[in-house]
């Protein structure tokens, strides 16, 4: 008989596959979840991270942004700027907006008439508007709401009294601005001068936006004004970076829900494997026929490869198109939160990525029992019920290729490819540590004396007999309820920090630009509106690190560039200063000496421990820093541990008071209301004797926050759901791939007389036995990934919840029981004649 050849492969193939695809069922379930969950966070993080590019710009209003704290660029600076581009320039900062009647703390933000340089503000009525005009303020709908205002409604800010505009509709640069602690009200450059809110000391930012003139690199335009100008402390953004923390937030959550997916799709994998060991198992008898009637072995790899490819194909189309459909639905959860639209989006390469990966999961567990079939002749395919057929070395060569694709492309994809790295080499240990435990249990069990009991000598034997699929049963099940444990400590450990991070517990009020001369008024304005209220006040000014290290050899920072150490955040731009008598509350020296009350040696500073681990620095090096455009060093004279959860104040670099008192600058100061306090009473109060200072009420900031980190947990909460259900699909395939020789052994124990009850019990007993070693090894497996993720992708807090966690592993077992009971049911019912005449 002639080779058939492609073309008559398919002939077979095609009359061979049913319409509904049975037997074949498992392999397309399992390929539908997976790739539908990687399409669908492609297609989703693609989407977001177009818009990020495609809108840089707007989101944050110009080619290029240069934000300075206290102070506008000089002359120079200025004139360096100009030549860019076309300059607008505003200043940030937090204020107090008042009626007769309400308080509200606002985020000010004042521009120039070249605002905004790109995109369009729009206001409520659709109006297309540009700076306000002298005296008028545009508000955002918080702000109105909070103030019962109304356009041709007036309030205060400060000491100047302006009028509603109009109400925001859209703020072009609102996602560039980051994080507020406050509606935004945005006003003419000139009013936080007018308003007595920019006096030497006070809290604010400039920004200026640049608009290149040219084809500049935003890049290059970047280091020349690093170098130019390498001690200014800029704090500069390109087009390229216009929402950095948004940005990061997607490209970090993108790449481990796409981990999540890949994990799925793997776990899924294990279930094809099953899936088609099963299918052609129940085909043993026609492929035997096939290769007795002349067919070569070429011929039974062609129609079972089209066969199982076109399966594979189905089924991952199938998810695909599935992942694009319900991206709208991910996008409108995300709805102002993220710039994404709420239409379908079509992303070829994220959806392309998707097939590639699922086809490829199919290739690499589908390549063994479709090589066992090819290469053996067709009696030991006749006899494979009772002689199991060997391995196959060859099905080697394309598991190994597929595996090292799977590898090469999500290395080639990955915006963190050591991630990737560690994640696939971390899923390939898994893998081999548990196809090793399911040998040794295999070897094991046959080693252990047998017992006594009936029922338990039948369920030892039947982790060792021939043909055993316990070393798949331990690494398609190890896997899973490792997913589980891994899921439930990442979701739970996100709780935990929200819990941790964002305190229920916290200071009522911050306020910022308190005027020195004025803490004692301000004391008392706390004691007799609320009695019984905490009350504490500090020096605050802003300042970057310019270099750090030993004397005679610092460290400048301005020539790490974009090489800052890991754990060194506080390097990059500005950040809080404060000086102090004592040791903060919440803070605890690790090393060296507080300087004590009126110290007045040579300056000395405290620095965050972790920080200075993160740069090497130790006590007795020195640090140099820039506060408003001056230099001053001091000695290192301690390091401290901060208690980063008390949210009151807690400053990386804390000075002796001798080294900051003489700059210009005011207090900040924290209220801890007593029992009964009169919230509006206090502000109104507040509001009316400290014009110039601001009231931030931490209660919205806490929900907003809040939100913020329940927003990751949902997107951990959503991935963990697909890989629960293709896990469960791995515990289906397990079974399934089982079935007919489970059936072979039920009819021949119930021949020899065994009960359904016994039969069951030897089930349960076989299964109970896996799960307990499957539960160490998942729980070892789920919380070293998990740690993983949380510690060093998220950079949260190891907060697990342990009842939860346990609690997903105990369901998870009792699943595996449950399935495998249910599994057995079926083979209960089967015919002795019928069962033995098929053999």
């Amino acid at each position: 008989m002639a080779e058939l050849g492609w073309s008559g492969a398919w002939a077979i193939a095609r009359r061979d596959l049913s319409a509904r695809f049975k037997g074949l069922r498992l392999l397309l379930v399992c390929l539908f979840l997976g790739t539908m969950a990687l399409a669908a966070i492609g297609t989703l993080t693609h989407s977001i991270e177009t818009q990020l590019a495609d809108r840089g710009r707007e989101f944050l209003g110009g080619d290029m942004q240069v934000s300075l704290w206290q102070r506008a660029p000089n002359a120079g600076e200025m004139a360096a700027l100009g030549k860019l581009g076309t300059v607008s320039s505003g200043i940030r900062m937090q204020a107090m907006a008042s009626t007769a009647t309400a308080a509200a703390p606002v985020e000010l933000k004042a521009v120039d008439a070249r605002w905004p340089l790109y995109g369009k503000a729009t206001l409520a009525s659709g109006k297309v508007v540009g700076a306000p005009p002298q005296g008028e303020a545009w508000l955002a709908q918080g702000a109105a709401d909070r103030l019962g205002l109304s356009p041709g409604d007036s309030f205060s800010v400060g000491t100047t009294r302006l009028t509603v505009g109009g109400i925001l509709g859209n703020e072009p640069d609102r996602l560039g601005e980051g994080f507020q602690l406050g509606p935004t009200v945005i006003v003419d450059a000139g009013i936080p001068a007018k308003a007595g809110l920019t006096a030497p000391g006070a809290m604010y930012r400039t920004k200026t936006n640049i608009a290149f003139a040219g084809s500049t690199d935003p890049e290059a335009a970047k280091r020349a004004l690093k170098a130019e100008f390498p001690d200014a402390g800029f704090d500069i953004k390109t087009r390229d970076n216009g929402a950095p923390g948004t940005d990061r937030f997607v490209g970090r959550m993108g790449e481990f829900l796409t981990l999540v997916g890949l994990a799925a799709l793997v776990i899924a994998g294990i279930g094809i494997g099953g899936g088609v060991s099963s299918y052609l198992d129940a085909r043993r008898q026609s492929i035997a026929t096939l290769k007795v009637l002349g067919a070569s072995s070429g011929d039974i790899a062609r129609i079972y490869a089209l066969e199982v490819g076109t399966a594979a194909l189905v089924g991952s189309l199938a998810g695909i198109a599935a992942g694009v459909a319900i991206t709208p639905l991910l996008a409108r959860a995300l709805k102002g939160l993220l710039p994404v639209g709420t239409g379908i989006a079509f992303a070829p390469g994220p959806l392309l990525l998707a097939l590639a990966y699922g086809l490829l999961v199919a290739l690499v567990f589908a390549a063994p029992p479709l090589m066992r079939a090819r290469r053996f002749p067709a009696m030991a395919l006749m006899r494979a019920r009772v002689a199991p057929l060997a391995r196959d070395k060859a099905a080697l060569v394309p598991v190994i290729g597929g595996l090292l694709a799977i590898a090469g492309i999500a290395m080639l994809t990955a915006k963190q490819p050591w991630l990737s790295a560690g994640f696939i080499g971390g899923a390939a240990a898994a893998l081999a540590l548990l196809a090793l435990l399911g040998w040794t249990i295999r070897k094991g069990a046959a080693r252990l004396p047998r017992p006594t009991n009936p029922i338990a000598r039948a369920a030892l034997a039947n982790l060792h007999r021939p043909g055993a699929a316990t070393a798949m049963l331990v690494t398609a099940l190890g896997f899973g309820l490792g997913a589980f444990v891994l899921l439930a400590a990442v979701q739970t450990s996100i709780d935990g920090t929200i819990a941790k991070r964002v305190p229920a517990k916290a200071p009522d009020y911050f306020v910022l630009d308190l005027p020195q001369e004025r803490a004692a008024d301000f004391a008392k304005l706390v004691e007799r509106d609320a009695p019984g209220s905490e009350t504490r006040t500090v020096p605050a000014m802003r300042g970057s690190i310019l270099a750090y290290g030993p004397q005679g050899n610092e460290t400048r920072v301005a020539s790490l560039g974009d090489n800052i150490p890991d754990g060194a955040w506080a390097l990059r731009g500005e950040r809080g200063l404060t000086y102090s008598d004592e040791v903060p509350p919440g803070n605890s020296l690790t090393a060296g000496t507080w300087w004590g009350p009126d110290y007045s040696g040579p300056p000395e500073v405290s620095v965050d421990a972790d920080l200075a681990n993160a740069i090497g620095l130790r006590v007795g090096d020195y640090l140099t820093i820039g506060v408003l455009g001056v230099e001053r060093q001091a000695r290192v004279a301690s390091l401290r541990k901060i208690d980063w959860q008390s949210m009151g104040f807690n400053y990386v670099l804390v000075f002796s008071p001798n080294t900051l008192r003489d700059v210009p600058h005011n207090l900040a100061a924290t209220i801890r209301l007593g029992q009964g306090a009169d919230k509006r009473r206090l502000l109104h109060d507040l509001v009316s004797a400290f014009p110039s200072s601001s009231v931030i009420e931490t209660g919205p900031v806490l929900t907003q926050a809040r939100t913020l980190l329940s927003q990751v947990g949902l997107a951990t909460l959503a991935a963990a759901s697909v890989a629960v259900l293709a896990g469960l699909a791995v515990l289906l395939g397990a079974i399934a791939a089982a079935r007919a020789q489970r059936t072979y052994d039920t009819v021949v124990l119930r021949v020899l007389g065994a009960s359904r009850r016994q039969v069951l019990a030897m089930a349960f007993a076989e299964y109970a036995a896996l799960a307990a070693v499957l539960a160490v090894v998942a729980l070892a497996l789920g919380l070293t990934g998990a740690w993983l993720v949380v510690t060093r992708l998220f950079e949260f807090d190891w907060l697990p919840g342990w009842s939860a966690v346990f609690g997903v592993l105990g369901a998870g077992l009792a699943l595996v029981i449950a399935f495998a009971l249910a599994g057995a049911l079926p083979l209960l019912r089967a015919k002795p004649a019928q069962a033995l005449r098929a053999l």
